[in-house]
């Protein structure tokens, strides 16, 4: 049987609207940018036909004119657009679009979001005939708008395409305006199409969704006594009702799994663990009917389990190249959404999953030296003609300029590159940092030697560097053929290089050091995992405040762990402690006194750098202990010491009297005022810290609330110094107790329709239907709500394949977003925390 491939289904969904794209300019938005950036599609399109493919929300009226350059017949007539937001919040960015293409005659809406999802979702207009209703509505508007526009033109005499834009409203669309809508805009046809298969795939057999896409920035949780973050599930404590209080990343999540199943023909068994993934199941299940039967070939189990189970592994930095290199580089920025609190409930801003390959600095040490550099002519000057419409020679200097062709040069890892038929990032994310560097090492020299390319460089068999690689990709980017031939491994080479920088790898091994010594007291006692907590918090504090004295804010100087950093092992260490020691304090895993010296450390650190970490729990108070330390600093300056010491004897004999007693008043009162104002303050901080640290108990008290994790079996394992493979995350043990056929407690099954009506009504004759299993499954999909991380979506997940004895098995997983140790951080202690 043939396993899923994520990747190439993803392909094979837009050569199957290849009648669509033929001719037409292909608009995406950022979102699908992030999905055909990693699957590899921009080349297909233009296989296809299409005139150019271009930005949504970027888009320019030179985008006709390039198309134009790239096609032979008329102007386009045609444009298609691919979105994977509701239709109503890219309906701004559409009908912009079809304003400045006015001779355009078909439009094509191609959406992610099936219709189910935009009748369920609560702030969506539309209903469960969503893309008629949508067809209607924006033919209409179009045509008020392109009235508008003629009239504006002729009465003021501007410029139709800028009195358009100017006149465009960026309101989202109402439920007054669908019932207003009627008739076609005359020239124009509007179709909308469902598209479901717009998904990020690494590799293969794993994926995510589009971080700037409807699904991902779904609220996951209302804000409650159980829940942590908008962005995570709550505590699966069992008492979430299955219809009341759904968040709609719940409800959209659901819909779009089930149009993924549909599409990629399987009929699904589906497990879930926790509490939203229980709805979701439920949901999903809901959806399913009698005519689903017989309809898709193939059968698969899939397993839902909640983020909120174990939030150990994506906060800590495990030995894996592929997290290091999208936790160090630089993401693309994100496209400003104008997203607002919808039914009490704001949209995530998940990162970008574009990262930005520094591919020019890696060839140029200096981006401004980037002229004696050496670049081959017909790259510079392609880099001249390709920059030619944004840079004013006249206006920008030299270093400004060749900054952007610098830039120019970066690059975005692609999943579909290979070698030799094994994908790069396939194989580079299944590998540790060592064995992975070393890898893209090899592939370089074999590339050099296809290319009959010699490099002098000092190599050490066994290890990868910064320079080795550096020299190597130099060297094969000197020729544009070689440039363009080799482009996956060069990109992926230099994604290498800067994540094994000095400055970011030293940094990430201090994490990891810390995070085993704080594995390893928890191992002993609270009291040893308290004072490292501890003492973390006032180094950090302590090296960055020495920094911020010395005007020395780079890394290097104000120490690799910085006060932020320090608060993210602080949470690591209460998780750690929670699954370790009974409660001793009140609601917390320490005593009160080691509380206490915590709580006192963090105080300290806060006065002493109010700006450091920009957290949410100090919202408010930063400007006033701004305010407050500035004045200290500028008391402290006009006292300068004398150089003859003062004869106190002389002042209490002042021969004035009395004089002057008037003003000494006023400033004691001041100083009095002052100081009352400093009490104030500092109780407040207190106050705040002591919010924080019960934020903290919740996340010391998962294992014994949820529900899943109480008996123990699936509870995190600590490891020991000596041992090499480390602390497994939840999902390697979940998957090789799935494997194992052992007893999973709080793993809930959700029977089919048939299932159903076997087990009410031709149960009682004897016909009822078992239970299946998941290892009887040839393919299983584990889907993470929340999101994953690298280590464990391929490396552990494929590991725990491999360790069962069952290679047969096709394991495909995915999760709502890629988390990073600094997302994580935003969204326990960001502004979509919930203190």
């Amino acid at each position: 049987m043939a396993l899923v491939d994520v990747a190439i289904s993803c392909l094979n969904s837009i050569r199957e609207i290849d009648e669509d794209v033929k001719d037409a300019i292909v608009y995406i938005d950022a979102g699908c940018t992030e999905s055909f950036q990693l699957a590899g599609a921009f080349p297909l399109f233009l296989e296809l036909g299409a005139r150019a493919v271009c930005s949504l929300e970027n888009m320019s009226s030179l985008d006709a004119a390039v198309a134009d350059w790239n096609s032979k017949s008329d102007c386009a007539n045609r444009i298609v657009i691919m979105t994977c937001r509701l239709l109503n919040d890219a309906h701004r960015y559409m009908l912009r679009c079809l304003n400045t293409h006015q001779g355009v005659h078909r439009c094509s809406v191609f959406t992610s979001i099936s219709e189910g999802s935009h009748s369920a979702c609560p702030d969506s207009p539309l209903g469960p005939d969503a893309y008629r209703e949508y067809e209607t509505l924006l033919a209409q508007d179009y045509n008020e708008l392109t009235k508008k526009s003629d009239k504006t033109s002729k009465d003021k005499g501007v410029p139709k395409f800028s009195s358009a834009l100017e006149s465009l409203t960026m309101e989202p669309i109402t439920s007054e305006n669908l019932n207003d809508s009627s008739g076609d805009a005359e020239g124009l046809v509007v179709s909308v199409h469902h598209f479901p298969l717009i998904i990020c795939p690494f590799t293969p057999r794993a994926f995510v969704l589009p971080s700037q896409g409807s699904v991902a920035e779904a609220s996951l949780s209302r804000q409650h006594e159980d829940s942590l973050s908008f962005g995570l599930p709550p505590i699966s404590t069992g008492s979430m009702s299955d219809t009341d209080d759904v968040p709609p990343g719940a409800t959209l999540t659901a819909h779009f799994l089930y149009q993924l199943a549909l599409k990629m023909e399987l009929k699904l068994e589906i497990f879930s663990l926790g509490d939203v993934s229980k709805n979701v199941g439920k949901i999903m299940t809901d959806m399913s009917s009698l005519y689903d039967v017989g309809r898709r070939k193939r059968t698969a189990g899939l397993l839902l389990v909640d983020r909120t189970l174990d939030l150990i592994t994506p906060c800590c930095h495990g030995d894996s190249l592929f997290d290091r290199i999208f936790s160090t580089l630089p993401r693309a920025e994100r496209f400003s959404t104008q997203a607002q609190l919808k039914q009490g409930i704001p949209s995530i801003d998940r990162p970008s999953l574009d990262v930005q390959v520094p591919l020019g600095e890696l060839l140029n040490e200096e981006p401004s030296k980037i002229k004696e550099s050496g670049l081959p002519e017909g790259v510079e000057a392609f880099l001249r003609g390709w920059d030619s419409y944004t840079s004013d020679p006249q206006n920008e200097s030299d270093k400004k300029s060749t900054t952007n062709w610098s830039e120019l040069l970066n690059g975005s890892l692609v999943a579909t590159e290979c070698f030799r038929g094994t994908p790069y990032l396939e194989a580079m994310i299944e590998r540790r940092t060592k064995d992975g560097s070393v890898l893209v090492k090899k592939w370089l020299q074999e590339a050099l030697r296809r290319e009959n390319i010699s490099v002098n460089v000092r190599a050490r068999p066994g290890y990868a560097t910064k320079p080795e690689l550096q020299a190597m990709v130099k060297a094969l980017s000197q020729s544009q053929s070689s440039l363009l031939k080799n482009k996956g491994i060069i990109q992926l080479a230099a994604a290498t290089a800067a994540a094994l920088d000095e400055s970011q790898s030293a940094k990430w091994d201090a994490f990891s050091s810390a995070e085993m010594m704080l594995n390893v007291s928890a191992g002993d006692t609270s009291q040893g995992l308290a004072a490292q907590i501890s003492d973390l918090i006032n180094k950090s504090a302590l090296a960055e405040l020495q920094a911020k004295k010395n005007e020395k804010p780079d890394s290097s100087s104000r120490g690799l762990l910085s006060f932020r950093d320090a608060l993210l092992l602080t949470i690591v260490g209460y998780i750690l402690a929670g699954e370790n020691f009974p409660t001793a304090g009140s609601g917390g895993p320490f005593s009160w006194q080691e509380e206490h010296f915590l709580k006192e450390a963090i105080v300290d650190a806060v006065l002493e750098n109010p700006s450091a970490g920009n957290l949410k729990f100090l919202n408010g108070l930063t400007e006033e202990l701004e305010s407050r330390l500035n004045r200290l600093k500028s008391e402290d300056t006009k006292e300068t010491p004398s150089d003859d010491p003062l004869d106190i004897d002389a002042l209490d004999e002042d021969p004035w009297g009395k004089w002057g007693d008037e003003e000494d008043e006023e400033d004691n009162n001041s100083k009095a005022d002052e100081s009352y104002d400093d009490m104030q303050l500092k109780l407040d901080l207190r106050d705040r810290v002591d919010s924080f640290f019960k934020f903290l108990h919740k996340l010391s008290s998962l294992r014994t609330r949820n529900v899943p994790l109480r008996e123990g079996s699936l509870a995190s394992e600590s490891s020991f110094p000596g041992d090499p493979s480390g602390n497994k995350g939840l999902l390697y043990r979940l998957i090789t107790k799935v494997l194992s056929k052992d007893e999973i407690p709080g793993l809930e099954y959700h029977s089919s329709t048939v299932g159903r009506l076997f087990k009410s009504g031709f149960g009682r004759f004897g016909l009822g239907q078992a239970k299946p299993s998941l290892a009887d499954q040839s393919v299983i999909l584990v889907f993470v709500i929340g999101g994953i991380n690298g280590r464990e979506v391929v490396m552990e997940a494929q590991e725990a394949v491999a360790e069962s004895g069952r290679p047969d098995i096709g394991l495909v997983t995915g999760g709502t977003t890629l988390l990073t140790p600094d997302d994580m951080f935003e969204l326990l202690l960001g502004q979509f925390s919930h203190f």
